[in-house]
């Protein structure tokens, strides 16, 4: 688990305290500074805010954007919005999750690579869509998903 730095969770609640529904916009503050949302910067936050622990489990877990445990280094979203469904995404999912032996929501063993389902990005035009880290593959074909997706690693 990360360490949590004093100064970050600290601003984070004094700038959402006291805005009417903010728990969600602290929360995915916090994930931005970290990755995901650490057990410990959670129940600083909760404290500080005025909110219990467990709300702020209630919201994390609800929500799939929150990420409970850091990902890997290399996060790789595959499409699920229809266009990309039509045109393959469930074989890129599938020839992924073969390769690098994890299903979609988890990291592997080594930390390298985090696979995650997403709903449209926006990219119909370009079905089906991957994104690794913030590159975006468009048309990927199932044959080339994975030499994609490593020279991307590879690259970053």
């Amino acid at each position: 688990m990360a360490a949590t730095a004093p100064a970050d969770v600290p601003a984070i609640a004094k700038k959402w305290k006291d805005k009417r529904g903010s728990l969600i916009m602290a929360l995915h503050d916090l994930q931005g500074r970290y990755g995901y949302v650490p057990r410990d910067a959670a129940l600083e936050l909760g404290k500080l805010m005025g909110v219990p622990l467990a709300r702020i489990y209630e919201v994390t877990t609800f929500y799939n954007f929150f990420k409970l445990e850091a990902p890997g280094k290399h996060i790789i979203s595959v499409c699920m919005g229809t266009a990309c469904y039509l045109k393959g995404a469930p074989e890129l999912v599938a020839r992924l999750s073969e390769k690098l032996g994890i299903k979609a929501g988890e990291t592997t063993p080594d930390k390298q690579f985090h696979l995650q389902q997403v709903r449209c990005i926006g990219c119909c035009g370009l079905a089906p869509v991957v994104t690794v880290n913030e590159k975006v593959l468009a048309k990927v074909k199932p044959a080339e998903i994975v030499d994609q997706v490593y020279a991307c690693a590879k690259g970053a």
